[in-house]
C-alpha cells in the first residue's frame, strides 16, 4: 500500500489548502475565485499532478465564467508541498 500524505497549497492572498490524506503524487493545486452576477463569491478548487496540467484549466475557467454569468474571476495555481503531519 503506497504511503499517504496531507499536502498543503499557499495561494497569493497567504490562504493555506490541505488536502489529504492522498498516495496520488499532486504537485499543483488550482482556485477560482468567482464573483457571481448577484455579487456573492464563490470558490472552486483542483489538484493535478503537473502545473502544465493545471495551467489547462484556465481555457475551461473562461468558458464557465460566460457560460455562467459571472461578472469576473480570478483563477490561481499554486504549488503543494508535503505537511506530513
Amino acid at each position: 500500500m503506497a504511503k499517504k500524505h496531507y499536502l498543503s497549497a499557499t495561494f497569493a492572498d497567504g490562504y493555506v489548502k490541505t488536502i489529504g490524506a492522498v498516495s496520488t503524487p499532486f504537485t499543483h493545486m488550482w482556485r477560482i475565485v468567482a464573483i457571481l452576477a448577484n455579487g456573492k463569491t464563490e470558490v472552486f478548487w483542483g489538484h493535478t499532478k503537473s502545473l502544465a496540467e493545471a495551467k489547462r484549466k484556465r481555457a475551461p475557467a473562461e468558458e464557465g465564467a460566460k457560460m455562467r454569468g459571472w461578472q469576473r474571476y480570478d483563477f490561481e495555481i499554486a504549488e503543494l508541498v508535503a505537511d506530513d503531519r
